[in-house]
């Protein structure tokens, strides 16, 4: 299967896994994964699958994610009905929208299942984006262009059968890296790929502004497990990282349009560092 993820995730990093599992390799690092902005923790499952970890820890502040990878963990044959039983239609398109914009209403399940509805129906992946084709289903391609049933399916089966190692968080970002020392075994990686610095506003639902990003730094400061970071590359995020060691590497992404991006890769110092795979990572969010 070539994606592990359910989910189409703006900026996700699916294509990191081989570089993760380089740089886990090269400092021996053999105990649990952590992301505390998971998204759709394409690389976490791709390193629990081929046994490069023992546990992931899959956190989101979104309460729409968070619920969505709740659902599918702690819940999965319902949720799989729910697939099974849901047409792909622009009504339904408007009756999970609703859903996901009232979630008091409505069970963690029902919530779940809009998250992942919308995700796979909206152009990008985008939660607050419009819906494939849009909303008069004229466009070249329909709201069901990434919404292949079987597939996913098979995809939620198989994180259901990894549902004992996986632990799911709906944390500040702060408030989990501050128990993080106590959450983790020795040899254990913390992968951080906070919302972009530039353009995070028009992505995410939850976006930092920069004394956010700043206090990310001031706690990994203190954090004694092993971590990385990758963020945009502009001046700001690298003065924020000042003494760390960073690498910038390029992109080839998608969020609307195709374009190239720039990153930087910032280490811990008690990690040894491997070089970003030919420095040019191809992201795909359209799986």
């Amino acid at each position: 299967m070539r994606f592990s993820t359910p989910l189409r995730y703006p900026g996700g990093k699916a294509k990191f896994a081989p570089f993760v599992k380089d740089l886990m390799k090269a400092n021996n690092l053999t105990g649990d994964y952590l992301e505390p902005y998971a998204g759709g923790a394409g690389v976490a499952l791709d390193l629990l699958f081929n046994g490069y970890c023992q546990n992931i820890h899959i956190n989101d502040f979104d309460i729409a994610v968070f619920n969505f990878w709740k659902s599918i963990t702690e819940n999965t044959d319902n949720f799989l009905k729910m697939i099974k039983d849901t047409d792909v239609t622009i009504d339904k398109w408007h009756e999970q929208k609703l859903i996901l914009n009232n979630p008091d209403k409505h069970s963690q399940l029902e919530h779940g299942f809009a998250t992942f509805f919308l995700n796979r129906t909206n152009r990008s992946g985008i939660l607050k984006g419009g819906v494939i084709g849009g909303k008069n289903q004229d466009g070249n391609y329909k709201l069901d262009a990434r919404y292949h049933k079987e597939n996913l399916s098979k995809r939620i089966e198989k994180i259901g059968e990894y549902k004992d190692r996986i632990k799911v968080y709906n944390l500040d970002a702060l408030e989990l890296l501050n128990q993080v020392d106590f959450l983790l075994p020795p040899d254990s990686l913390i992968y951080l790929d906070p919302p972009y610095y530039v353009k995070g506003q028009g992505l995410y639902r939850n976006f930092y502004m920069h004394d956010d990003h700043v206090q990310i730094r001031q706690t990994l400061d203190k954090v004694q497990s092993k971590w990385i970071v990758s963020y945009d590359n502009c001046t700001e995020i690298k003065e924020i990282y000042s003494g760390y060691r960073q690498e910038d590497y390029e992109l080839n992404y998608s969020a609307y349009y195709k374009t190239k991006g720039s990153e930087v890769m910032i280490y811990c110092d008690k990690v040894k560092p491997v070089k970003v795979i030919n420095k040019q990572i191809d992201l795909e969010i359209t799986g």
